[in-house]
């Protein structure tokens, strides 16, 4: 059985993966897998909130785009996914990528040939987006002329 940190972890990284890596990700496991759609991807909103500086009154910072799908295997196993976005196809196999993964049998596999590359990726893509923030970055200062009284 998987904790509940290790499989927000997984989820996290399939649900911020690109689709098109995504994709091509699944395609070189060959993996095919009989499964039935409980709830077929769909397209709905979701309202954000945040709070100023973190602590003040929550308000409602807007609307959001989502896309949800829960598949079973044919073992009984329930797997779901909630994408930002509209790709019902993402959504899909994100949530068919949750079921294996819960699966001992496909686990150590698919964390080696799908969640791992995508951590990096992400990661790597967070490390160049923070580079190209660090390089426009401006530091103001004030000079102090004399005794202003």
């Amino acid at each position: 059985m998987f904790t509940q940190e290790q499989r927000q972890r997984w989820m996290a990284e399939l649900a911020a993966s690109p689709p098109a890596r995504l994709a091509a990700l699944w395609q070189a496991l060959a993996l095919r897998v009989e499964y039935q759609r409980v709830r077929a991807p769909e397209i709905g909103l979701t309202q954000l909130q945040a709070r100023m500086g973190a602590t003040g009154r929550r308000f409602v910072m807007g609307d959001m785009t989502v896309t949800r799908a829960v598949i079973r295997l044919e073992n009984g196993t329930y797997g779901y996914s909630y994408i930002a976005g509209r790709d019902k196809a993402h959504a899909e196999l994100c949530a068919l990528a949750d079921a294996l993964l819960q699966q001992d049998a496909h686990h150590e596999r698919l964390q080696r040939n799908l969640i791992e590359p995508l951590a990096a990726l992400r990661a790597e893509q967070q490390q160049l987006r923070a580079r190209k923030i660090a390089a426009s970055r401006v530091d103001f200062f004030t000079l102090v002329r004399g005794d202003n009284q």
